[in-house]
Protein backbone atom coordinates (compact mmCIF):
# COMPACT_ATOMS: atom_id res chain seq x y z
CA UNK A 1 0.00 0.00 0.00
CA UNK A 2 1.64 3.50 -1.17
CA UNK A 3 1.16 6.07 1.84
CA UNK A 4 0.05 9.55 0.35
CA UNK A 5 0.58 11.98 2.77
CA UNK A 6 -2.42 15.09 3.30
CA UNK A 7 -0.09 17.88 1.80
CA UNK A 8 0.69 15.39 -1.13
CA UNK A 9 -3.20 14.54 -1.87
CA UNK A 10 -3.87 18.54 -2.16
CA UNK A 11 -1.68 18.91 -4.52
CA UNK A 12 -2.20 15.65 -6.77
CA UNK A 13 -5.97 16.62 -6.42
CA UNK A 14 -5.01 20.34 -7.54
CA UNK A 15 -3.17 18.83 -10.48
CA UNK A 16 -5.75 16.29 -11.78
CA UNK A 17 -8.02 19.48 -11.68
CA UNK A 18 -5.99 22.12 -13.01
CA UNK A 19 -5.32 19.15 -16.04
CA UNK A 20 -8.89 18.56 -16.82
CA UNK A 21 -9.73 22.34 -16.52
CA UNK A 22 -7.62 22.87 -19.27
CA UNK A 23 -8.45 19.91 -21.25
CA UNK A 24 -12.18 21.19 -21.25
CA UNK A 25 -10.93 25.10 -21.97
CA UNK A 26 -9.15 23.50 -24.96
CA UNK A 27 -12.02 20.85 -26.07
CA UNK A 28 -14.29 24.53 -25.80
CA UNK A 29 -12.18 26.74 -27.69
CA UNK A 30 -12.38 24.02 -30.61
CA UNK A 31 -16.09 23.84 -30.15
CA UNK A 32 -16.41 28.07 -30.44
CA UNK A 33 -14.19 27.59 -33.01
CA UNK A 34 -16.09 25.40 -35.21
CA UNK A 35 -19.07 27.22 -34.91
CA UNK A 36 -17.94 30.48 -35.75
CA UNK A 37 -15.93 28.75 -38.85
CA UNK A 38 -19.74 28.15 -39.66
CA UNK A 39 -20.88 31.22 -39.84
CA UNK A 40 -18.15 33.21 -41.60
CA UNK A 41 -19.19 34.24 -44.66
CA UNK A 42 -17.52 32.68 -47.32
CA UNK A 43 -16.84 35.48 -49.45
CA UNK A 44 -18.03 39.36 -49.20
CA UNK A 45 -17.94 42.32 -51.30
CA UNK A 46 -18.77 46.17 -50.80
CA UNK A 47 -20.47 48.44 -53.46
CA UNK A 48 -21.78 45.52 -55.76
CA UNK A 49 -23.75 46.23 -59.08
CA UNK A 50 -24.88 42.55 -60.42
CA UNK A 51 -26.73 42.13 -63.97
CA UNK A 52 -28.53 38.91 -64.17
CA UNK A 53 -28.87 38.21 -67.72
CA UNK A 54 -30.76 35.15 -70.09
CA UNK A 55 -30.14 34.69 -73.46
CA UNK A 56 -28.21 37.44 -73.92
CA UNK A 57 -30.95 40.05 -72.15
CA UNK A 58 -30.85 41.71 -69.14
CA UNK A 59 -33.73 39.90 -66.74
CA UNK A 60 -32.59 42.46 -64.02
CA UNK A 61 -29.67 44.82 -62.23
CA UNK A 62 -29.21 44.65 -58.25
CA UNK A 63 -26.88 47.18 -56.04
CA UNK A 64 -26.22 47.01 -52.33
CA UNK A 65 -23.58 48.87 -50.39
CA UNK A 66 -22.98 45.08 -48.99
CA UNK A 67 -22.92 41.70 -49.72
CA UNK A 68 -22.24 38.76 -47.55
CA UNK A 69 -21.97 34.93 -49.01
CA UNK A 70 -22.59 32.00 -46.69
CA UNK A 71 -21.92 29.64 -49.23
CA UNK A 72 -20.31 26.81 -47.05
CA UNK A 73 -23.05 26.46 -44.62
CA UNK A 74 -25.43 23.21 -44.74
CA UNK A 75 -28.18 25.80 -46.08
CA UNK A 76 -26.43 28.22 -48.04
CA UNK A 77 -27.62 32.21 -48.43
CA UNK A 78 -26.48 35.16 -49.29
CA UNK A 79 -27.43 38.23 -47.26
CA UNK A 80 -27.61 42.20 -48.20
CA UNK A 81 -27.38 43.67 -44.86
CA UNK A 82 -27.68 47.03 -45.57
CA UNK A 83 -30.27 46.55 -48.04
CA UNK A 84 -30.50 46.33 -51.94
CA UNK A 85 -31.96 48.03 -54.99
CA UNK A 86 -33.54 45.71 -57.77
CA UNK A 87 -34.52 46.30 -61.16
CA UNK A 88 -36.68 44.05 -62.70
CA UNK A 89 -37.16 43.91 -66.52
CA UNK A 90 -39.90 42.07 -68.10
CA UNK A 91 -39.78 40.83 -71.86
CA UNK A 92 -40.71 44.34 -73.49
CA UNK A 93 -38.28 45.98 -71.21
CA UNK A 94 -40.83 47.62 -68.80
CA UNK A 95 -38.73 48.15 -65.16
CA UNK A 96 -40.04 47.32 -61.73
CA UNK A 97 -38.31 48.96 -59.08
CA UNK A 98 -37.51 46.90 -55.82
CA UNK A 99 -36.12 48.03 -52.73
CA UNK A 100 -35.70 47.58 -48.99
CA UNK A 101 -33.62 48.06 -45.80
CA UNK A 102 -32.60 43.89 -45.76
CA UNK A 103 -32.58 41.03 -48.16
CA UNK A 104 -31.50 37.00 -47.50
CA UNK A 105 -31.49 35.23 -51.18
CA UNK A 106 -31.97 31.01 -50.09
CA UNK A 107 -29.93 29.34 -52.39
CA UNK A 108 -31.64 26.05 -52.40
CA UNK A 109 -34.93 27.54 -52.94
CA UNK A 110 -34.23 30.54 -54.77
CA UNK A 111 -36.04 32.73 -52.66
CA UNK A 112 -35.90 36.39 -51.53
CA UNK A 113 -36.82 37.52 -48.09
CA UNK A 114 -37.13 41.47 -47.93
CA UNK A 115 -37.41 43.90 -45.11
CA UNK A 116 -37.77 47.49 -43.88
CA UNK A 117 -39.46 49.74 -45.71
CA UNK A 118 -40.02 47.27 -48.82
CA UNK A 119 -41.57 48.92 -51.75
CA UNK A 120 -42.07 48.38 -55.33
CA UNK A 121 -43.13 50.78 -57.96
CA UNK A 122 -43.23 50.45 -61.53
CA UNK A 123 -43.02 52.72 -64.80
CA UNK A 124 -47.39 53.36 -64.75
CA UNK A 125 -47.02 54.59 -61.37
CA UNK A 126 -48.39 51.80 -59.12
CA UNK A 127 -46.34 51.36 -55.90
CA UNK A 128 -46.44 48.51 -53.22
CA UNK A 129 -45.50 49.12 -49.73
CA UNK A 130 -45.23 46.64 -46.90
CA UNK A 131 -42.31 45.65 -44.22
CA UNK A 132 -42.00 41.82 -45.33
CA UNK A 133 -42.22 40.52 -48.65
CA UNK A 134 -40.95 37.28 -50.41
CA UNK A 135 -40.34 36.55 -54.04
CA UNK A 136 -40.45 33.47 -55.81
CA UNK A 137 -37.63 34.19 -58.61
CA UNK A 138 -38.35 30.79 -60.38
CA UNK A 139 -42.21 31.60 -60.63
CA UNK A 140 -41.93 35.76 -60.37
CA UNK A 141 -43.90 35.55 -57.86
CA UNK A 142 -44.18 37.94 -54.65
CA UNK A 143 -46.44 37.46 -51.54
CA UNK A 144 -46.29 39.20 -47.94
CA UNK A 145 -48.76 37.75 -44.82
CA UNK A 146 -48.14 41.22 -43.45
CA UNK A 147 -50.09 44.84 -43.85
CA UNK A 148 -49.63 46.53 -47.39
CA UNK A 149 -50.34 49.85 -49.21
CA UNK A 150 -51.21 49.40 -52.68
CA UNK A 151 -50.85 53.10 -54.80
CA UNK A 152 -52.68 52.91 -58.18
CA UNK A 153 -53.44 55.93 -60.48
CA UNK A 154 -57.37 54.53 -59.68
CA UNK A 155 -56.62 54.61 -56.22
CA UNK A 156 -55.32 53.45 -53.15
CA UNK A 157 -56.25 50.18 -51.11
CA UNK A 158 -55.04 48.44 -48.11
CA UNK A 159 -54.65 44.79 -46.60
CA UNK A 160 -52.99 42.42 -44.79
CA UNK A 161 -51.78 39.26 -46.98
CA UNK A 162 -51.24 39.42 -50.40
CA UNK A 163 -49.92 37.78 -53.69
CA UNK A 164 -48.86 39.23 -57.15
CA UNK A 165 -47.19 38.41 -60.46
CA UNK A 166 -44.13 41.27 -60.83
CA UNK A 167 -46.36 43.11 -62.84
CA UNK A 168 -49.06 43.52 -60.92
CA UNK A 169 -51.18 41.94 -63.78
CA UNK A 170 -52.19 39.23 -61.01
CA UNK A 171 -53.40 39.82 -57.44
CA UNK A 172 -55.03 37.71 -55.08
CA UNK A 173 -55.21 40.00 -51.75
CA UNK A 174 -56.59 38.50 -48.41
CA UNK A 175 -58.40 41.38 -46.66
CA UNK A 176 -58.44 44.48 -48.33
CA UNK A 177 -60.15 48.16 -47.91
CA UNK A 178 -59.53 51.70 -49.59
CA UNK A 179 -60.89 53.37 -52.85
CA UNK A 180 -60.88 52.82 -56.66
CA UNK A 181 -62.11 54.63 -59.53
CA UNK A 182 -63.29 52.56 -61.64
CA UNK A 183 -64.61 55.36 -64.44
CA UNK A 184 -61.68 55.23 -66.18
Amino acid sequence: MIAISRKSSVFLSTAVAVFILFSCEGNFKEVQKSTFAEFTPSGEADSINIKYTDSGRIKSILISPKMMDYATVEFPFTEFPKGVNVTLYDENGKKTFVTAKYAVTFKNTNLIDLQGKVKITNETGQIFETEQLYFDQKNEWFYTEKRYKFTDPKGISYGEGVDFSKDFKIINSQVISGEVDNTN
